[in-house]
């Protein structure tokens, strides 16, 4: 068994325009950091496109639609202030979404113990009906729904590390009973949701708010005391993580002040979960992070434990 490593070289092309922070060289930085010792077993492999059936089970028609309209044919559009269109942006999109499906069929295909999607652009934030965040298609959403649609998989977890509340996912979980979303992110911060109140009408969601400042001893607590316990009492048939490393004390966007150990420690404590419950069945999605050098490094130590899992 192995672990698969998904990513396309049009996903450089979506072009966000000059200091934008969601931008290629944060793809640049995570590729470089797996090419060194300690990754010549990772199997590399070229995301396939997503097709509308794939999406749409995520998205509305006129949503997707939209968003192909309007690609420019040159230059940029915006389809909000952060979010951003140019004339590769729908292929990249496209993989995105196609390789999370192609790493679930992997993975619960058996073709590969646990797989990491290092794709762009990223997918948290996107509702159904609207794109947002950096965000057109919500890639961990849509590959939740191809385990559900393909392979009957019912009892699928979320677990959203990202230092901003994944809105969109928690959005399309709503209505599913047997879907379980849940997420650490810093509160007050973008996008303004994911109050710890909201349990969402099937008790399928458990936003975990972390103050700025909060460090490394704040965040595993509230991983031991609330999200494992969740996730383990859930018993997922496959797990799904939304990996954005944006939480680290060096990243521009947020104050969360965690370190590489911290990803590793994460990385780690879900593993384990997975090993019990679901026979190492992760599929691991590439969010936020946009300090190049903490990004590149936590992706490294990140897809380390994947592949120490799948040996």
């Amino acid at each position: 068994m192995s672990t698969q490593f998904y990513s396309h070289p049009v996903c450089l092309e979506h072009d966000t325009g000059p200091h934008h922070p969601e931008r290629p060289d944060r793809l640049r930085a995570v590729m470089g950091a797996i090419e060194g010792d300690g990754f010549q077993d990772l199997v590399r492999i070229d995301a396939p496109k997503g097709s509308l059936e794939q999406i749409e089970r995520v998205h509305t028609p006129q949503y997707v639609q939209g968003i192909f309209d309007s690609i420019p044919e040159s230059g940029r559009e915006h389809i909000d202030p952060d979010t951003v269109l140019s004339p590769k942006s729908g292929e990249a999109a496209l993989r995105a979404a196609g390789g999370a499906c192609a790493a679930v069929d992997a993975v619960l295909g058996g073709g590969a113990t646990n797989a990491f999607c290092a794709l762009r652009p990223p997918g948290h934030h996107a509702e159904p009906g609207r794109g947002m965040g950096f965000c057109l298609f919500n890639n961990v959403a849509i590959g939740a729904m191809q385990a559900k649609a393909v392979y009957g998989i019912d009892r699928v977890a979320v677990v959203d590390f990202d230092v901003h509340h994944g809105n969109g996912t928690q959005s399309a979980f709503l209505p599913f009973k047997n879907f379980l979303y849940l997420s650490s992110h810093q509160s007050p911060a973008y996008p303004g949701t994911g109050p710890s109140s909201e349990r969402g009408q099937n008790n399928n969601i458990l936003n975990v708010e972390l103050a700025p400042g909060t460090g490394s001893a704040v965040f595993r607590k509230a991983y031991e005391d609330q999200i494992l316990p969740a996730l383990r009492e859930w018993k997922p048939e496959l797990l799904l993580i939304s990996a954005g490393f944006d939480a680290h004390v060096n990243d521009p966007l947020a104050q969360l002040e965690l370190h590489d150990d911290d990803f590793v420690w994460v990385t780690k404590q879900l593993l384990a979960v997975a090993a019990d419950c679901c026979e190492n069945r992760v599929v691991s999605v590439l969010e936020g992070g946009y300090d190049l050098d903490s990004l590149a490094a936590c992706v490294a130590v990140h897809v380390a434990e994947l592949l120490a899992v799948a040996e």
